[in-house]
């Protein structure tokens, strides 16, 4: 005979036991963290169409800002290990320095400075 393994259905009139996982100040801590979360967004969602182009192009730069400093950061590992010909390097040089001319192009098209890009990424600090 196999075992039932469907559990019984609450009794509404049964106050359901109280349970915590963790500690209570790990709940103070995490209701702190909600709180701040909270305060950084916005209330409302602004729809006007001209915000909502800027907007978009301002996370895609940010992405892409983001992206950028990561494949440097890989680029600058390989040519310190040396496993880059000197071909390769000027190679990602040059790509670096397009791209680099590209995003300006892109900020002032769009009306952005360095600054709307910049991520806070909370306890890692801002991205740029």
């Amino acid at each position: 005979m196999k075992p039932n393994l469907a559990t019984p259905a609450p009794d509404a009139r049964r106050p359901v036991g109280r349970k915590l996982l963790c500690d209570a100040d790990d709940l103070e801590d995490f209701a702190t963290e909600l709180e701040r979360a909270s305060n950084t967004l916005p209330q409302r969602i602004n729809a006007d169409p001209e915000k909502v182009e800027q907007g978009l192009a301002k996370l895609v730069l940010t992405l892409i800002e983001l992206l950028r400093r990561l494949m440097e950061r890989q680029a600058i590992h390989r040519i310190e290990a040396g496993s880059l010909t000197d071909d390769e390097i000027e190679r990602l040089g040059q790509t670096f320095m397009k791209l680099q001319v590209r995003m300006e192009e892109l900020k002032q098209i769009f009306e952005l400075g360095d600054e709307d890009l910049n991520l806070n990424l909370g306890p890692l600090g801002d991205l740029m």
